[in-house]
């Protein structure tokens, strides 16, 4: 059950706020404006997996952090604690249950993800095709294909709403398996604390990786 949760979990990154914009901008300009204006952020998000047949498999919630380019922050609070920092050159993982850290270069973990869409402004052109995908129920959504052949995503679908906020993003991986995040509370270009994208293994944990 371990080995299936940290799969799951890792799929998360990596979490995109938008400045606001005109109320005819579309998805596509939206996220390109985030990239310009949006250096860090903050919110509490929701986590939902479903299977291939729409079932509800896992459900999490916790606290993201991010501060371009190349850190994040992810608290999972329930069911499960779980930590995820990216220090901008490798990735942790902590299990506070199985007291066990994973760890992996940054650009080798996350390879072709969404996390790509924080590292610069032009990894998104780069590593994505993009194209609208129309308003519904008052929100604007974009949908980001990767590129490259052995991503771990078919497709991400990203919605805005008409304060040009991301509030909605779903992730479709190559086992039929939709990832759905939803965020609130959102603070925009915060001061965080830089310790808070530094990991050091807690003593006696088990550091499996690199």
């Amino acid at each position: 059950m371990s080995g299936f949760r940290f799969k799951i979990l890792v799929l998360i990154p990596f979490i995109f706020f938008i400045s606001p914009l005109s109320a005819n901008a579309g998805g596509i300009d939206k996220l390109k404006e985030f990239i310009a204006a949006t250096h860090s952020a903050q919110a509490n998000f929701t986590q939902v997996v479903l299977d291939q047949n729409g079932k509800r498999i896992q459900s999490a919630s916790g606290i993201m952090q991010f501060q371009r380019p190349g850190k994040f922050r992810w608290t999972y609070q329930k069911p499960y604690e779980q930590l995820i920092v990216g220090d901008g050159i490798k990735f942790w993982l902590y299990d506070v249950d199985l007291n066990q850290v994973t760890v992996k270069k940054l650009d080798a973990a996350l390879g072709s993800s969404p996390a790509a869409l924080l590292s610069g402004s032009n990894e998104i052109e780069r590593g994505f095709t993009l194209k609208e995908s129309g308003n519904q129920e008052g929100l604007d959504w974009l949908h980001a294909a990767p590129k490259a052949q052995d991503s771990s995503f078919e497709k991400i679908l990203l919605a805005f709403n008409a304060q040009s906020e991301l509030v909605v993003m779903e992730l479709n991986d190559s086992f039929g398996h939709k990832t759905v995040l939803r965020f609130s509370g959102m603070k925009r270009n915060p001061q965080l604390s830089p310790q808070l994208f530094k990991f050091v293994p807690p003593k006696g944990a088990d550091v499996l990786g690199e």
